[in-house]
């Protein structure tokens, strides 16, 4: 069923709430992606400030996997909502400021990286907490609905308001958005969660969450996928930026369109996903591989519709995508190990921001974001038909017969 997990009331407020956040999360993406544009008039600039924010996930996800397993997920969820809005207040101050340096703008992306690294691997059990495991995958899926509806809602609220706030009014929004995360779970019914069970007091922490994951081939496998397609693929923030101060020629106008284009397409792509009965092996593979030539492709659009147009398919199979491999990769693990296993997920989706973020930064200055999406796309080609046949040895099954790991 397309809608089988807004039967969960806990569900059903923890979507409402994910909505208002993710609304104003992409307000405040877009403000910082432009006024670090604007600062410095450089793509490379906007992935140092991805950069900053993957680091701290790469130096400290492991742990925050642990903690998440080691203790109850709602206090520390609650911790982490209060501290991101913290950090938009100062965002806000620093925009408010008239201040001329990005310095103080990356100091706050880097602060908010630990925060995501020590708090989203407890989110993540969290998310799954509220509905049965029989619901998990349609959940993540409509969250993805949820998360793209905001980005849409986000992205066209900030091209509406930049003219008129500045990037600082921006911020404020986004540090109110998190009250409405906090008030959720305030509503919840303890009655109604389904709690996932603990790592015991006397567990290895990260060292066996490493283990489970190096012991688990096909595990491997899909995370390095996630790796190559996440950091050549994934990037848009990058390239869309380029593309439209460069080629297109559409300016701060053509980004806010483009931007809102891809979260047009996040949308049905997570409603394809919701309303698969089963998020298979097979369907990541086939979707990967059709949304890299379409990357490819994309590098040869002439004109701000015909890229805009292709950009809607690529964004749906970005969300299929993502939405498979972490369904795959919570039903795929225990209970007690999930903290772990997110955590490692994470790590991989930082890593991708941290190494495709500046690396299509770079191509874009450097050889043009036409030539850097093509180089982009030929590679995830090429990772997805490598993985698809590493899979296929696993398994002992046909490339095109892959179900489930």
């Amino acid at each position: 069923m397309l809608f089988a997990s807004l039967k969960h009331r806990n569900y059903r407020l923890w979507a409402a709430a994910d909505l208002v956040s993710v609304t104003g999360t992409w307000m405040q993406v877009l403000g910082v992606n432009w006024l670090v544009l604007s600062a410095t008039g450089s793509a490379t600039s906007v992935g140092l400030s991805l950069v900053l924010q993957a680091l701290p996930t790469l130096a400290f996800g492991l742990w925050g996997g642990a903690l998440a397993d080691r203790l109850r997920a709602r206090p520390v969820v609650v911790a982490s909502q209060i501290a991101q809005g913290l950090l938009a207040v100062v965002l806000a101050v620093v925009a408010m400021a008239g201040a001329t340096s990005v310095l103080p703008v990356y100091g706050v992306a880097l602060a908010g990286g630990l925060v995501t690294a020590l708090g989203n691997p407890a989110l993540g059990r969290f998310g799954a907490e509220v509905v049965p495991p029989a619901d998990l995958p349609n959940a993540m899926a409509l969250g993805s609905v949820v998360n793209s509806a905001g980005r849409i809602l986000g992205m066209s609220l900030a091209g509406v308001l930049i003219p008129v706030t500045g990037p600082g009014g921006l911020f404020v929004l986004n540090a109110l958005s998190f009250l409405a995360v906090i008030a959720a779970i305030a509503a919840m019914r303890a009655g109604e969660m389904y709690e996932l069970a603990q790592a015991p007091a006397g567990a290895n922490g990260i060292r066996e969450g490493l283990r489970y994951v190096l012991n688990t081939r096909w595990l491997l496998v899909v995370l390095a996928l996630s790796l190559v397609l996440g950091s050549l693929g994934r990037n848009y923030q990058v390239t869309m930026a380029a593309m439209a101060a460069g080629p297109l020629g559409a300016g701060a106008g053509g980004y806010g369109l483009l931007s809102t284009v891809f979260a047009v397409g996040t949308v049905l792509g997570g409603v394809f996903a919701a309303g698969r009965p089963r998020l298979t092996m097979r369907l990541l593979l086939v979707t990967a591989f059709l949304s890299s030539v379409a990357q490819a492709l994309s590098g040869l659009m002439p004109e701000l519709w015909t890229f805009a147009a292709l950009l809607l398919p690529i964004a749906a199979g970005a969300v299929v995508i993502d939405t498979t491999i972490g369904a795959r990769v919570q039903l795929g693990s225990p209970d007690e190990l999930r903290g772990r296993v997110i955590s490692v997920l994470g790590l991989v989706s930082a890593a991708s921001g941290a190494l495709g973020g500046p690396l299509l930064g770079w191509l874009s200055d450097a050889m043009g974001p036409r030539l850097a999406l093509q180089i982009g796309g030929v590679t995830t080609t090429a990772a997805t038909l490598l993985g698809a046949l590493a899979l296929a040895r696993i398994t002992g099954a046909r490339i095109l017969r892959l179900r489930t790991a």
